[in-house]
């Protein structure tokens, strides 16, 4: 059995006794809990206290946990003070609404996973111990598995140890989701590798998550580690299949595999 990881946990939801019973649970775990009820209080505990992990309702007042994400990923404004981690904090919505469209919006801005109510404690539980797992080298955790890799693909470097991503030695910034993937790909460079390949690979067996995740996740890091993330040279699709990682990329506009209509297949293709 894995040891526990004891965390500091930031819970956004508006609904008290709701608010209430995951903090009872959470504890139970051994983890240190903070509880607010509305967004702009979630943005000013985030800067405030630098959680490991933010359990965010979707539907609160002030400010919704939608746009709390955008404000997060997206960084401080001007004169603003920045919140330590908020471009990396793993962020689990819990949302009423069943549309995958409205699920993959929030994914789309950064959270790393969700939940539907109505939801299982249990299965809420299991979904904060992936997330911390993945995240791990925060403040409050255990430091990494001293055995992690450091991971290369031409100018790709994941370095798990130290949970960081490197292209071309300009350092690039995750979620926990967004590493998973990247670094299970890393491990095998030309591989190519199925949507719910990947999908097992960053939210474990549960058949609750839909493998249009992954092309979210995909379209998000492609911003982040092309040069042109509508024709992407190292994050490519094989078209039929599902996606690789190219260890020695042409330059931006050559390949034979590479997507050139920023991600419009990955999201339709079946």
């Amino acid at each position: 059995m894995l040891g526990r990881m004891c965390a500091f946990v930031l819970v956004a939801e508006d609904d008290e006794k709701q608010a209430d019973l995951i903090r009872r649970y959470l504890e139970r775990e051994g983890h240190t809990v903070g509880v607010v009820h509305d967004g702009r209080a979630a943005l000013e505990q985030v800067r405030r206290h630098a959680p490991d992990l933010l359990i965010l309702d979707v539907m609160m007042p002030e400010v919704d946990g939608l746009g709390v994400t955008r404000v997060l990923r997206a960084g401080p404004r001007p004169g603003e003070h920045p919140a330590p981690g908020a471009s990396t904090l793993p962020i689990l919505m819990l949302t009423a609404r069943s549309t995958e469209d409205d699920l993959l919006l929030g994914l789309d801005l950064g959270a790393d996973d969700y939940l539907t109510k109505p939801y299982s404690p249990r299965e809420l539980m299991a979904r904060v111990r992936t997330l911390l797992r993945r995240a791990g080298g925060t403040a409050h955790l255990p430091p990494p598995d001293p055995d992690a890799r450091v991971l290369r693909a031409g100018g790709l470097v994941v370095d798990e140890r130290r949970h960081e991503v490197t292209v071309d030695q300009r350092r690039v910034e995750c979620t926990p989701g967004e590493f998973e993937l990247l670094a299970a790909m890393a491990a095998e460079p030309e591989r190519v590798f199925t949507r719910p390949q990947l999908l097992d690979r960053i939210h474990g067996s549960s058949g609750y998550i839909s493998a249009r995740t992954v092309d979210v996740h995909v379209l998000n890091l492609r911003k982040k580690i092309e040069a042109n993330p509508r024709s992407p040279q190292r994050l490519v699709t094989v078209f039929g299949v599902g996606y690789k990682l190219v260890a020695h990329h042409a330059a931006a506009g050559g390949g034979a595999v590479a997507e050139g209509h920023g991600g419009a297949a990955a999201r339709h293709e079946a």
